[in-house]
């Protein structure tokens, strides 16, 4: 069995990062499917999803350091192709990746205790993101 539903919300711009978690396991509730994978998926090249400890201290951590390797406000190509300045954004967002896949166990997300499924916005201006959360199993 396969069900599919969708997460919306607007960000305030770049390091803005939500805990998902509570509504991809809505979905999976929704689903009625007990075993299988789920699967989080952001639309749009900007936007990540990974799982982290969803705390004050790495709600600031991880954003930084990925401004420390990939900086806004460097010269990236990108700029010079299309005029606008989110060519980090791009890069923070591919190196994090735009999905997350985990097991899915007695109804229940397969994560640990101190492990949420996150977004994280890299653009540089405030998004409406549409997150696909698909639900595969029986």
């Amino acid at each position: 069995m396969v069900y599919q539903d969708s997460i919306h919300f607007d960000t305030t711009g770049h390091r803005d990062m939500r805990d998902l978690t509570p509504h991809v396991q809505r979905i999976v509730d929704d689903s009625g499917i007990r075993f299988g994978i789920v699967q989080v998926f952001n639309i749009g090249s900007t936007g990540a999803i990974t799982a982290i400890e969803y705390e004050p201290g790495l709600k600031q951590d991880f954003p930084a350091i990925l401004d420390r390797l990939f900086p806004m406000e460097a010269d990236w190509e990108h700029h010079k192709t299309w005029g606008d300045h989110n060519g980090g954004s791009h890069l923070q967002a591919s190196t994090l990746g735009m999905d997350f896949s985990c097991p899915l166990s007695d109804g229940r997300l397969n994560v640990g205790t101190w492990q949420q499924v996150i977004h994280l916005e890299c653009d540089d201006k405030p998004r409406r993101r549409e997150v696909v959360v698909t639900v595969i199993g029986e």
